[in-house]
């Protein structure tokens, strides 16, 4: 059995992308540093590297233009953001789907459970293929795929063509769950990466939250089609985005290509790139990449406990997805409109938990200056999980304040205000700290860690059965039953 520790690479002053033990990882990182010629006579290993390809200044990602990248981040951030909203955006869609195709509710709610799976599932393929053919490639495909698959669903004849597309969308959709930090962490190096995955963070959990209310507004005054139809013009807008204005990041990939095109214009098959020497049997490249989010899911400990205790808060959060319909509707009287509204206090939440992202920037960079005193170049990966510490308090104490205030006829301002802003704070603040640690721990296979959370976190969702309305009278106890489970995973991070 492989060593835990040696799964996780350690950081070296000298290389941005770390260095990393062949157990963890089969492609070879190249260095950034100009081959020199020698004078020494010519041999065959001289020769080979004077042929090796290596990074220019102008073409290191991590040295484009600020702005850039920042369009680079807020691309995939609301690619994350779209994949994530046509998640939950079925919670609304139930009625009509039922009422059309002639079938029961506990069939319907399968168009999320379906959909989240798919989301499971994907990363274990997306993540791993992206350190082979690059994260552009990955992304262009899934969404083109994407885009084709949004129309069967929106125009599905029958209730089995709905599901098995709404699973095959969450499927290819899921690329942006797990390749997309591999790109943040490609761009920004560890001093600078806090602002960006912040905002990557925030978005496949904002998703969620606006689903039910985009979805809530349109199935009020619309067929249930519609909200699909919008879906398809935004999966467009995003793809043309990332066509016209998303580059490749990912370093090995950019040296392949540089080494085929020395060897077109040079016409000397001698030039050669890293990734190349590793992929001279592509498939058996394809399945070692694959088998590392496996490899850190079964045997490194740390990234098991957090993506167990990632897992188990995404499911309170779409758990909520059902039972708020149930809370609002039928305990407070609120139509579709007003029930979609009352997610905004988990999305306000999340945006002033956004707002603090300077005083744990600070954090970091004093710790990085202790660990500079002590001839270290950055400051434990750990830290990151600071902000972890905090939102494993909120999460529970949130969760307390709207078991005990959603009951009527107490006044609805009340949960949503209170204990929905406070969860919503602490959902941010936990995934945030989890997944900045993963691509600061594990960056030179970032993707492979992401992959390996959003497969654990999205395929320990699915499973679950939502809430019934018929199961309304033992709604309580259940929230009780949510609240020690995540009180108990408190000391994850």
């Amino acid at each position: 059995m492989s060593d835990p520790e040696k799964l996780r690479p350690q950081q070296d002053s000298n290389n941005r992308s770390g260095t990393r033990t062949p157990e963890a990882v089969s492609t070879p990182v190249p260095t950034k540093e100009v081959t020199k010629d020698t004078q020494t006579p010519s041999s065959s290993s001289e020769s080979e590297e004077e042929h090796k390809v290596t990074l220019d200044d102008s073409e290191d990602p991590q040295n484009c233009s600020t702005f850039r990248k920042w369009v680079v981040v807020f691309i995939i951030s609301s690619c994350a953001l779209c994949v994530t909203c046509a998640s939950s955006a079925a919670s609304f869609t139930e009625t009509g789907v039922a009422a059309e195709f002639g079938v029961s509710h506990d069939v319907t709610i399968l168009a999320i459970s379906l959909f989240v799976e798919g989301m499971g599932l994907g990363p274990l393929l997306a993540g791993p293929l992206s350190e082979v053919y690059g994260r552009n490639a990955v992304y262009r495909v899934s969404f083109v795929l994407l885009f084709a698959f949004s129309f069967a669903v929106a125009f599905a004849p029958n209730v089995a063509v709905y599901l098995v597309f709404r699973f095959l969308c969450g499927f290819c959709g899921s690329t942006f769950l797990s390749v997309a930090g591999g790109t943040v962490s490609d761009l920004f190096d560890n001093d600078h990466v806090g602002n960006p995955m912040a905002i990557y963070t925030i978005s496949p959990f904002i998703g969620p939250v606006a689903g039910p209310l985009i979805s809530g507004f349109i199935n009020q005054n619309l067929d249930w089609r519609w909200t699909y139809y919008i879906l398809i013009m935004w999966t467009f807008a995003q793809t043309v985005a990332l066509f016209l204005l998303v580059p490749e990041t990912f370093v090995p990939v950019i040296l392949s290509r540089k080494a085929a095109r020395m060897r077109k214009q040079t016409g000397n098959d001698a030039w050669w790139a890293p990734l190349d020497r590793a992929n001279k049997h592509l498939g058996q490249a394809i399945l070692v990449s694959c088998y590392k989010p496996f490899q850190l899911m079964l045997y490194d400990q740390m990234a098991l406990l957090l993506n167990l205790w990632t897992s188990l808060i995404l499911s309170i959060l779409y758990l909520a997805f059902q039972a708020f319909p149930i809370i609002f509707t039928l305990g407070h009287g609120f139509n579709t409109q007003q029930t979609g509204m009352s997610f905004l206090g988990i999305g306000l939440g999340m945006i002033l938990a956004l707002g603090t992202q300077g005083y744990w920037n600070g954090i970091m960079r004093r710790e990085t200056k202790k660990a500079e005193k002590q001839g270290i170049h950055d400051a434990p990966p750990e830290v990151r999980l600071y902000m972890g510490e905090v939102g494993g308090i909120l999460v529970p104490l949130g969760l307390l304040i709207l078991a005990v205030l959603t009951p009527y006829p107490i006044p609805w301002p009340l949960p949503i205000v209170l204990g929905s802003v406070i969860f919503g704070a602490g959902i941010y603040f936990c995934f945030t700290s989890t997944f900045t640690y993963l691509v600061v721990a594990y960056r030179p296979i970032a993707a492979s860690a992401m992959a390996s959370n959003s497969a654990m976190r999205s395929t320990r969702r699915g499973p679950l059965r939502p809430v019934h309305p018929k199961r309304r009278s033992r709604l309580h106890p259940l929230q009780q039953l949510v609240l020690r489970e995540a009180a108990q995973h408190r000391p994850a991070p």
